[in-house]
């Protein structure tokens, strides 16, 4: 199974969205990163994918963005091939 790792806020729709599909997919784990508790993890977002919104999906070292980005990717066939 794949690495996931997501920056996340306590406050977010779209990142229990992203997480609600991935978990329907079969991950079991998912690595988050709270940017709401640590503004340094907010500027290291923003550093690694140059985007101020969360939720901010890495799946092992590929960035596939926010969630509308993620359900593109399954849409088109993509995200089960990433997550195998």
């Amino acid at each position: 199974m794949a690495n996931i790792l997501m920056y996340t806020s306590a406050v977010c729709p779209y990142c229990i969205n992203a997480e609600r599909l991935l978990v329907s997919k079969g991950v079991k784990e998912i690595n988050k990163i709270r940017i709401d508790l640590d503004p340094g993890k907010r500027e290291e977002m923003i550093q690694k994918t140059g985007r101020r919104t969360v939720p901010q999906i890495y799946i092992d070292a590929r960035h596939i963005g926010g969630f509308d980005d993620l359900r593109a990717l399954d849409l088109a066939g993509g995200l089960d091939p990433l997550l195998a």
